[in-house]
């Protein structure tokens, strides 16, 4: 049986896992093959997918404009080539010299609207080849700025050689840039650690399902489950709002 399921499924993303992964999964649990999402994360990261189920899938144009809230941890000392935990460590610097005050000058400038350098290890086409395969054959590309918009930016806390943060920002922003341009301007190196997408819009990660939640039931057990955790919106309620 196919569920006529149309309207918006907040998941949890977990680690290790791709957001196209949670979607193959999510067909088999749902019984149903008409299902897209509002914004990628990364395999490594962690927190709120906006899943679109059947005519849903109409609003991802709207909902993928959505400005993003993310909190992640940046690991100083070390960058890497994917500016991210998964890549291999291109440099490894002393980062002792680094004080809280500076930590907070570099955040200030990388706070606002600034154009941002995508990372080699991106899903961005560049005369029709993704990024991330050049990169993965050490193949250096040149790539063009995009403008972003980082409208907070807070030190959550300050352990080096981890600093916690929190950034809201416009679509489009490479957290692992920011990351690794802020050890640039450190002179100490540094990539991303973690991340954990918390908000997009008016979507929030408490208002989630897990996926380990979700692949315990039955699809029926979904269908049940999605009207008491009110994490199944429908579409004529998010137009509304566009």
């Amino acid at each position: 049986m196919t569920h006529p399921y149309n309207g918006i499924l907040l998941v949890d993303k977990p680690s290790g896992i791709s957001s196209f992964n949670v979607i193959y999964k999510l067909r088999k649990i749902l019984n149903m093959k008409k299902i897209g999402h509002a914004g990628t994360l990364d395999p490594l990261a962690t927190g709120l997918l906006i899943i679109l189920l059947g005519k849903a899938t109409k609003a991802s144009q709207y909902l993928i404009l959505h400005d993003k809230v993310y909190e992640g941890e940046i690991k100083l000392g070390e960058a890497t080539d994917s500016y991210d935990a998964e890549g291999k460590i291109t440099a490894t610097k002393d980062f002792e010299h680094v004080s809280k005050e500076d930590v907070h000058v570099a955040i200030k400038h990388q706070t606002g609207e600034f154009e941002q350098l995508p990372p080699m290890f991106s899903a961005i086409k560049v005369d029709g080849q993704r990024l991330y395969k050049a990169a993965r054959k050490g193949i250096e590309i040149k790539r063009d700025t995009r403008s972003v918009n980082v409208y907070q930016f807070d030190l959550l806390q300050f352990n080096t050689p981890l600093l916690n943060i929190r950034i809201h920002c416009s679509k489009g922003t490479y957290i692992r840039s920011i990351a690794h341009d802020l050890g640039e301007e450190l002179n100490c190196g540094a990539h991303l650690s973690s991340l954990r997408r918390v908000q997009s819009g008016e979507f929030k990660i408490e208002d989630s399902l897990t996926l380990e939640k979700i692949e315990a039931m039955t699809a029926d057990d979904v269908s049940s489950s999605l009207q008491d955790h009110q994490v199944f919106i429908p579409v004529k309620n998010q137009i509304k709002n566009i």
